[in-house]
């Protein structure tokens, strides 16, 4: 079976082969109306619709803007506006402070938002010193300090808490919570986890992982684990440089095993890492077909959004590879949204846009694999294309 089969999660490939070919857009700055839905006809005559043939009329370059987090410091969102009128998928967001009026802003911001699709808002929320707005839901302890003092009933209760002040914030997912196995120090270049694990147990750490997603989603926000499949030994961290994980034999034993446990219980996101695993990938887990398609998607069967850890880690960047092209690596991989760090965040959104729908079009990325994509976008957002 090809990699534009592999990828495609909630149509056949019979069914996603058929979709017209598509063009890519001269731009993709401005926001542009979402086309009406494609309807066709049943055997009885009846016009029927789906997200598949909504989206067969749109643009490569406005279906390739949905599969794109744009970074934005949470003091400036209204920054990042022309990405979000062009269609961006998602924002993150970046800081330490938020300011008081936050949820008023990403209002404002998600008002701009070509055809009324807005981004999905997310940020990092894990505890100790990873959080971006703890002045406006409240500080969280380190994961590795909530294990070893709290109940996973009370961890389920203070996640819940803290989705719900996000929600009224306007902040719709965590990436959250790291499921990777780890004790120590850290993070730093050496270390990228320390607090941030639950522990060294697999067992503790699923225990307390999923009460922490179940009370996010519990609270209306999207949980996100990662590091998929397992950092927490890895070289180095991934931020500061290329990093090698243990082989996937020694993985499967213990690292892998919480996320395992996440797919099984249904969590509905995962980010996959940027280390290499011996045995496994060739390069960062982040943009390898053999991790996310054969390994995620295949051999566990998980069915959700795959995001990748961000494409301007040093661990990327250090081999040579831009932000655009290890979006269409990733892609080309299997991910559904891919994130990055830039210092123009607007400018690298347009590129990463061009490159993907150039890949779409030059046949470097099967046009199901990015229709599958943007569905798994789509239905994480909840949106229904068809009226």
């Amino acid at each position: 079976m090809g990699l534009a089969c592999l990828a495609v999660s909630a149509v056949g490939c019979a069914s996603a082969a058929v979709a017209p070919p598509r063009t890519v857009s001269p731009s993709a700055a401005g926001p542009t109306p979402l086309p009406a839905p494609v309807t066709a006809a049943t055997p009885g005559g009846a016009p029927t619709c789906s997200t598949l043939s909504a989206l067969s009329s749109w643009s490569l370059s406005r279906l390739a803007a949905q599969l794109v987090v744009v970074p934005v410091d949470e003091t400036d969102v209204g920054s990042v506006a022309p990405s979000v009128a062009a269609g961006a998928g998602g924002v993150i967001l970046y800081g330490s402070a938020a300011p008081a009026d936050l949820g008023p802003q990403l209002q404002a911001l998600a008002a701009q938002a070509g055809g009324g699709l807005a981004p999905v808002v997310m940020s990092d929320e894990e505890g100790g010193s990873i959080q971006r707005m703890a002045n406006l839901i409240g500080a969280l302890p380190w994961p590795a300090t909530m294990s070893a003092t709290m109940s996973p009933t009370a961890v389920y209760r203070l996640a819940e808490q803290t989705a719900e002040a996000m929600l009224a914030n306007g902040v719709e997912m965590d990436l959250a919570p790291v499921l990777d196995l780890a004790a120590g120090p850290g993070p730093d270049a050496t270390h990228i986890d320390g607090p941030r694990s639950f522990g060294l147990s697999p067992f503790t750490t699923t225990d307390y992982g999923l009460e922490f997603a179940d009370g996010l989603e519990g609270g209306g926000v999207i949980p996100v684990v990662k590091h998929f499949p397992g950092e927490g030994s890895a070289s180095a961290n991934t931020d500061d440089g290329p990093a090698t994980t243990p082989a996937l034999v020694t993985l499967e034993k213990a690292d892998l095993l919480p996320f395992e446990a996440a797919i099984d219980t249904g969590i509905p996101a995962v980010m996959v890492g940027d280390a290499t695993v011996p045995g496994l990938s060739q390069g960062p887990a982040s943009l390898s077909p053999a991790v996310i398609t054969g390994l995620l998607r295949q051999q566990l069967g998980f069915t959700g959004l795959v995001l990748t850890d961000s494409l301007s880690a040093d661990a990327i960047s250090d081999l040579g590879i831009s932000v655009p092209e290890a979006s269409v690596e990733a892609v080309a991989a299997g991910a559904d949204m891919v994130l990055y760090d830039t210092a123009d965040p607007n400018t690298t959104f347009q590129q990463v846009v061009a490159q993907l729908a150039a890949a779409v079009s030059d046949g470097q990325i099967p046009s199901a694999t990015l229709d599958a994509a943007v569905e798994q976008v789509l239905a994480v957002k909840k949106v229904n294309l068809c009226p």
